[in-house]
């Protein structure tokens, strides 16, 4: 190989530079400790402060930094140009690799507060598209084949539930994440008397790694974030998947906006879901992303080694997939429009009454077990002789289980309407409109609150 360059081999600066504002902020918060533990003259410290601040200002206007090997040092050697030699002070009590596992907490914290603000929103459409749809039946599937009806509504909650949980496992995430490392310095700790909580009550970090060792060499944070990352992807695949289904003319369940769809390059006829299926694509980067974390920490020995630098890239990743996918999907969702009269006419299908109608022998004290073979047997007759619940007289009902007394009397057509099951459906979680009503004030309670 010519002109192999080796520094651009090792060197993190082309992917670590995203980190140059939590860098920044957390040696001003550094400098500030080594100035009250009196390890750092105030002068000096008011110099590296006022220098580092520069450098934050001059970043924000879209200055550059120059490259280096790596963020930390580019930052360094900035401000040793911008104040000179007192600016290398700013290193006392610390190492690159506490400098750097400060930085990554710092961002993902960041991240954790984006994400779950970002989970909020397509929450609260979720809700908004539920009160919508209150009105709406649809088919409910398992094995994606027709089961029982169910509300549109009740539907879409069960993505909010799924995704108030995501929100929940964040949270708890955070609390592992907002743990300080700096002041652990390269692995053994410091000789000098420096005050670790300070720094950390100044970085809002809500305390300390206990352990030097474990502090700068384990990921099990970026880890656990990846992970929780992947959880919301997998559950918006399974939403992107349903807008692909229902789209289809097969179910021509919804219209969302042209915009989240394009034409075939050849059938133009066509529009296909693409943005629903970059959104299940997008899952497997963050999947992905997952398995590459786990895959640079196994088998590290302690401390720090060198394959930990390559730990940012699947965290920015997956972080940036999936934020995107979330305002994606939301957009998706707040253009989507249920077609009732498709959705009711496929829920009219499948003998989706089948349940209703073998309850309703067992209320008339019949075993389950037993009702549930009178009604297979039902539903033989009705593919056998082209006809449904609804067109089966009372004579040919009762003659599946005949007995002195007719068992099938004539609110058995009551029963079997779509709007009826639905009504009917009254345990808690289910699907009639007063335990969807429950579940949305229940859910925008808790959105408020967490």
């Amino acid at each position: 190989m010519k002109n192999l360059d080796f520094e651009q081999f090792i060197g993190s600066f082309s992917f670590d530079q995203r980190l140059v504002t939590v860098d920044i902020l957390g040696s001003i918060a550094h400098v500030q400790m080594l100035v009250k533990s009196k390890i750092l003259k105030q002068a000096d410290g008011a110099k590296i402060i006022a220098g580092l601040n520069s450098i934050l200002k001059s970043i924000h206007k879209g200055w550059k930094l120059p490259k280096e090997e790596d963020i930390h040092y580019a930052v360094e050697k900035e401000l040793m140009r911008r104040i000179g030699a007192v600016g290398g002070k700013m290193h006392t009590a610390r190492s690159r690799n506490d400098q750097v596992a400060t930085d990554l907490r710092l961002y993902i914290r960041k991240e954790i507060d984006e994400v779950t603000e970002l989970v909020k929103k397509f929450q609260n459409i979720l809700l908004q598209k539920a009160q919508e749809n209150k009105d709406v039946i649809m088919p409910g599937f398992t094995h994606l084949q027709p089961a029982q009806p169910v509300l549109a509504a009740h539907h879409l909650l069960a993505y909010a539930q799924m995704l108030q949980r995501d929100k929940e496992r964040l949270a708890d995430c955070r609390k592992r994440v907002n743990v300080l490392p700096l002041g652990s310095a390269a692995l053994a700790g410091t000789s000098f008397k420096i005050d670790r909580h300070f720094t950390a009550k100044l970085l809002g970090f809500d305390g300390i790694c206990e352990n030097s060792l474990d502090a700068v060499s384990d990921r099990d944070f970026a880890i656990e974030f990846a992970f929780c990352l992947s959880t919301i992807a997998l559950h918006l695949t399974r939403f992107a998947e349903e807008i692909v289904l229902w789209m289809n003319p097969e179910f021509a369940y919804i219209k969302i906006a042209d915009k989240f769809t394009s034409g075939s390059s050849i059938m133009p006829q066509k529009r296909n879901p693409d943005c629903a299926e970059v959104i299940r694509g997008k899952s497997g980067r963050i999947f992905g992303s997952l398995f590459a974390l786990l895959t640079i920490v196994k088998s590290l020995p302690l401390a720090y080694n060198r394959d930990l630098q390559e730990d940012k890239p699947p965290v920015f990743d997956a972080a940036d997939n999936l934020k995107l996918s979330l305002e994606v999907a939301g957009e998706m969702l707040a253009s989507l429009k249920f077609v009732k009269t498709n959705t009711e006419k496929s829920a009219q299908k499948g003998f989706m009454a089948a349940t209703e109608i073998a309850d309703y022998l067992v209320r008339q004290d019949i075993p389950f077990r037993e009702a549930h073979g009178v009604v297979q047997q039902i539903i033989a007759y009705c593919a056998a002789n082209c006809k449904d619940f609804s067109t089966l007289s009372l004579q040919e009902y009762n003659k599946f289980y005949p007995k002195k007394y007719p068992i099938f009397k004539n609110d058995i057509f009551k029963l079997i309407s779509l709007e009826k099951i639905i009504e009917k459906k009254i345990s808690e979680g289910g699907t009639s409109k007063k335990s969807v009503e429950k579940q949305i004030s229940s859910l925008k309670n808790l959105i408020k609150r967490k």
